[in-house]
C-alpha cells in the first residue's frame, strides 16, 4: 500500500493495521503530491469502521479520506492544488495550535443531501 511519497505506517489504521485505500485513491493521492511538491504529513488515513466511530468520524475516512497535518500558507496553496485536480471534499482546520491544524482531502461522490465538490471547516 505504500506509495513514492507515503508509508504504510501513515496510510494504514491506527488501531489495526488495515490498509483500505483503493489504488485509484493512493494514485490520486501521489498526483496530489507531485502537484504540491512539498511533503504533505499524513496524520489520518484509512480508519476501520470501528476505529472511526471510536473518534467520532463521519465515515470518508472508511472509504478514502487522508488529514494531512499543514498550516499557514502551504494549506492555501494545497487547498488550490487539490481543487485544480478535482478533489471532492476539503475540510479545513486551521485554528488552535499549529500542530493540532490539518486539511482533510476526499474524492467522495456527492448526493442530493451532500453535494460535491464542498469545503467546509470544523469548529
Amino acid at each position: 500500500m505504500a506509495t513514492v511519497h507515503f508509508s504504510d505506517r501513515e496510510l494504514s489504521c491506527f488501531c489495526c493495521g488495515q490498509a483500505g485505500l483503493t489504488l485509484d485513491f493512493l494514485n490520486a493521492l501521489e498526483e496530489l503530491r507531485r502537484k504540491f511538491g512539498k511533503p504533505m504529513p499524513v496524520t489520518s488515513g484509512y480508519r476501520c469502521e470501528s476505529y472511526d466511530a471510536q473518534v467520532g468520524g463521519a465515515g470518508p475516512h472508511t472509504i478514502g479520506a487522508v488529514d494531512v497535518a499543514i498550516h499557514g500558507p502551504l494549506a492555501h496553496e494545497l487547498i488550490g492544488a487539490a481543487m485544480e485536480l478535482g478533489w471532492t471534499g476539503i475540510g479545513v482546520k486551521q485554528h488552535g495550535q499549529y500542530r493540532r491544524r490539518f486539511l482533510h482531502f476526499d474524492r467522495l461522490a456527492g448526493d442530493d443531501s451532500h453535494p460535491r465538490p464542498r469545503v467546509w471547516t470544523y469548529a
